[in-house]
C-alpha cells in the first residue's frame, strides 16, 4: 500500500497492513462506533459516581469531584476521618439517636464527600479551588455550602437532593451556579431556578 493510502487508511480507522481482513471488515469492528461522547458535566458525574463506591457511610453513598478547567484536582465521598472506625463495624450514630437526614450534622462519626474534597486539595499539595466546579452524587448540606462558598467554587453540579433550604438560600446569595444534574450523556446539567 503506498504512503499516501496508508495514512489514509490510519485517518479512517483501518488497518493499513490488510491482515486483518478486509477495509468494510475492519470499518465495520472499529469500537465505540455508536457511542455516544459524554458531556464534560456526565463525564465528571461518573467519576462521582465511582468516588461514592468507596464510601462507609451506611446511611447514604455520596462522591465528590473538585475540577478546575477541566482537570480533577481533588475527589472524596462521605466516611470516618482516616484511623478511626469505619460505621460498619460500630454502627451509626445518627440511627442510634434517632436523627433524621438533613438535622444536626455535627452528631456523626463521619464527614461529607465535598468537605473530604476539600480537605483532600488542602493535604495533597494546597491545590487552589478558587474558581473550581464541584461536581456532588447529592445538593451539598448547609455546613459543606458554607465551606465551598470559602473555598471559591463558583459552579456545583449535583444529582440526588438533599432537604437543606439554608444550602440552596446561601448558594443564590452567594452567586455560586447551582446546576442539577440528569443523566444525560450528550447534555449538560442544568441551572436551578428554583433557589
Amino acid at each position: 500500500m503506498a504512503q499516501a493510502e496508508e495514512k489514509d487508511a490510519l485517518l479512517r480507522g483501518v488497518p493499513a497492513c490488510g491482515c486483518c481482513g478486509s477495509e468494510a471488515d475492519a470499518a465495520s469492528s472499529v469500537p465505540y462506533r455508536n457511542y455516544v461522547r459524554p458531556s464534560w458535566d456526565n463525564y465528571f458525574m461518573q467519576i462521582a459516581d465511582a468516588v461514592a463506591t468507596r464510601s462507609t457511610c451506611l446511611r447514604r453513598h455520596v462522591g465528590a469531584v473538585l475540577v478546575a478547567d477541566k482537570r480533577i484536582l481533588a475527589t472524596g465521598y462521605n466516611g470516618v476521618p482516616a484511623g478511626i472506625a469505619h460505621c460498619s463495624k460500630v454502627g451509626c450514630l445518627r440511627e442510634r439517636l434517632g436523627i433524621p437526614s438533613g438535622e444536626r450534622h455535627e452528631l456523626c462519626r463521619g464527614l461529607h464527600a465535598e468537605q473530604n474534597t476539600l480537605i483532600q486539595a488542602a493535604r495533597h499539595g494546597g491545590i487552589a479551588t478558587d474558581g473550581s466546579t464541584v461536581y456532588c452524587t447529592a445538593h451539598p448540606c448547609a455546613q459543606c455550602t458554607k465551606m465551598l462558598i470559602n473555598a471559591g467554587v463558583k459552579r456545583i453540579v449535583y444529582r440526588d437532593s438533599y432537604p437543606d433550604e439554608l444550602s440552596a438560600a446561601l448558594l443564590k446569595e452567594a452567586g455560586v451556579e447551582l446546576c442539577h444534574f440528569e443523566d444525560d450523556p450528550g447534555g449538560p446539567a442544568v441551572p436551578t431556578t428554583d433557589a
